[in-house]
């Protein structure tokens, strides 16, 4: 690996002492050094790309760029600094021409009860669900945690679908991650106050989305709010209505990718489980962690998984029943089984 300029500096940061004793130490191997960002590169992507598959593909193709440039690598920059430039063009590469993600309530009104539910739309027109555990550091500063939480919520992601690719990438490397302006020009091969113009026109598009979660108030999963679930998960696989009811925010959503139809209000909601829904009955919850929020998959009662399941709540109650049918790809990818084969270990 090649040393900066700068006496005493490696390429990815790191100091030597003086008298050159660390050239004897063992040296990380450049693919640990570049793994090690891996996490937070899944996160940077996922936010600009809205799909927790082509995130993972990004990152990759990224790793084997950086892998193949690894010897030219000579430290004028931090090596994350490096990897961050190569992720943000391929993403931009993976953008051009193609459409934005969506949910469903940003393509539509809420459907009625008795809206039919529809053909299925290709899995590119959806943002997509992503375990916590492939976009968030396991360990860190708590209030950086907490706004790296907020940043990945389903409702964010699709706002961030808005803006143009190099508005989403500005915003996020300022907002989010708080890069300075000049390491982002630098990044973008572009200057400060095209930067600083550009995030402007981000956040006066991300306001007029009624969306600015970068500087939303962090809701960390309290006591009241884990109570607040388990009897969530009570009601739902008792099929208890009359509670499920009591539990639900009057403005509650129900949204069920790859269907466009999505319904709003407690009522609707219900009405909904008791009619086309009613093969939730008998289903178990087995808890994941998903977009900064708790998370299920759902399997119906002979076992086969149905969904994965995003929570939003909003003042004490349920506020959102995001329920992602993909299982084919989603079960695997958090982790779960084929079959549901009983609660998780206590």
């Amino acid at each position: 690996m090649k040393r900066s300029s700068t006496s005493g500096t490696t390429a990815h940061g790191g100091t030597v002492p003086a008298d050159g004793g660390a050239e004897d130490a063992p040296q990380p191997e450049p693919v640990d050094l570049l793994e090690a960002y891996r996490t937070e590169l899944t996160g940077y992507c996922y936010r600009m790309l809205g799909s927790a598959f082509e995130a993972e593909d990004a990152v990759q193709e990224t790793m084997v760029r950086a892998w193949r440039s690894y010897d030219r690598f000579e430290g004028r920059s931090s090596l994350r600094s490096w990897l961050y430039r190569i992720a943000t063009h391929v993403c931009l590469d993976l953008l051009k021409g193609s459409q934005r993600r969506a949910r469903p309530m940003d393509l539509a009104s809420p459907s009625g009860v008795d809206t039919p539910i529809g053909t299925g739309l290709p899995e590119a027109t959806w943002i997509g669900p992503v375990p916590d555990q492939r976009v968030l550091a396991s360990a860190g500063d708590p209030a950086e945690t907490a706004v790296a939480r907020e940043s990945v919520r389903l409702a964010f992601v699709s706002a961030l679908q808005r803006l143009a690719p190099r508005q989403r990438a500005v915003l996020i490397l300022r907002e989010v991650l708080s890069w300075p302006a000049r390491e982002v020009a630098e990044l973008l091969d572009s200057s400060v106050a095209s930067v600083n113009s550009a995030l402007q026109r981000a956040r006066a598009t991300l306001a007029a989305a009624g969306d600015t979660a970068a500087d939303s108030a962090p809701q960390p999963l309290d006591d009241a709010q884990q109570a607040l679930l388990r009897r969530y998960v009570d009601a739902f696989e008792r099929f208890d209505m009359e509670a499920l009811t009591a539990l639900l925010h009057e403005d509650c959503t129900l949204s069920m990718p790859p269907y466009a139809l999505w319904l709003r209000g407690r009522e609707d909601l219900v009405k909904w489980l008791l009619g086309p829904g009613c093969g939730c009955a008998g289903s178990r919850l087995v808890p994941v962690a998903a977009n900064g929020r708790a998370a299920f998959g759902q399997y119906r009662a002979d076992g086969t998984p149905w969904a994965i399941q995003v929570i939003e709540t909003a003042d004490g109650r349920i506020g959102a029943l995001q329920c992602f049918l993909d299982t084919e790809r989603l079960f695997p990818l958090f982790g779960l089984p084929a079959r549901y084969g009983g609660p998780p270990p206590a």
